[in-house]
């Protein structure tokens, strides 16, 4: 099979090629922006016609979370329009499109996990581009998973953990936000996650896989939350990275409105990954296994 990827320069790009030599079965195209543009529909559609693709897999996106706030032409272009784009070329070729959103769909005024059922909410630019790139995907392709995701790092791309680690080089103490509340995602499994999403939904279009399972059956399709398990703060989290790392440094917990930025932020974003589990039989490592394979 065939698979495309896109924004494969971004580190869930970077994490799918990374593994990518583990699905022998799977031929893929990485496509950065510069590959495909994403945001031209002519562009697309001539990039479909020239290759043959059973998957794909939108990485691209538009995550600068604050900028966002100031550059909102910009956002929606990426995570609409290019949304649009995509799932109207899938629907086109017949492509199954698998596209990546975010816990900032969601407020963050829950108290319990996320389900994928939840009523959304989100309070920036960011999320709400996002919303509206799901919204896009579901009313143009019929044949799309989307999978939310939350507090994504890797080895890869710009994230968290190479902020904390970069910022150790030159200071004795940092002050990290302890009120926020989520759940870190390791790429390498998200990464995992998608493509064993693939495996399974080839094997039973090509009706190979052993159906006395009856939660493996369709409907498939639909949204779908993933990251690792348990739930931290920003704090923890920075904590549990220089623990692992062998780190000596003073982590200060502070709250949210001592370190204001232009984009509001769920306060709670855990998600429920119960269907991700259920649906295709992923078994997902906690957060702290997560980062500890990471070196």
């Amino acid at each position: 099979m065939v698979v495309l990827v896109t924004g494969a320069s971004g580190q869930l790009g970077q994490s799918i090629q990374f593994i990518a030599p583990q699905y022998p079965e799977m031929q893929f195209i990485f496509a950065s922006s510069s590959d495909l543009d994403i945001t031209n529909q002519e562009k697309v559609n001539t990039f479909f016609t020239q290759n043959k693709v059973n998957f794909c897999i939108n990485t691209a996106a538009y995550t600068a979370v604050d900028k966002a706030e100031s550059d909102i032409q910009k956002a929606h272009l990426v995570n609409v329009i290019g949304s649009k784009n995509l799932a109207l070329a899938c629907q086109k070729f017949d492509i199954s499109l698998i596209h990546i959103s975010t816990d900032f769909v969601f407020d963050g005024t829950s108290s319990e996990p996320y389900s994928e059922s939840d009523k959304t909410n989100p309070i920036g630019v960011y999320g709400q581009t996002k919303l509206e790139g799901e919204n896009e995907v579901i009313q143009n392709c019929d044949k799309h998973f989307i999978i939310r995701t939350s507090w994504v790092y890797s080895q890869f791309g710009n994230n968290f953990m190479k902020t904390m680690l970069r910022l150790a080089q030159d200071k004795t103490e940092l002050n990290v936000v302890a009120d926020q509340i989520g759940t870190p995602t390791n790429a390498v499994d998200l990464a995992k996650a998608v493509l064993n999403i693939i495996e399974r939904s080839w094997k039973l279009e090509a009706g190979s896989l052993e159906t006395s399972n009856s939660h493996l059956l369709p409907p498939i399709y639909g949204i779908y939350n993933f990251s690792n398990e348990g739930v931290c703060s920003w704090y923890d989290f920075a904590k549990e990275i220089f623990r692992v790392n062998n780190v000596s440094i003073a982590v200060n917990p502070i709250p949210t409105e001592a370190y204001p930025t232009p984009a509001k932020r769920p306060k709670y974003s855990v998600l429920d990954k119960s269907k991700i589990k259920t649906i295709f039989g992923i078994e997902i490592q906690t957060w702290q296994e997560a980062l500890s394979q990471i070196k």
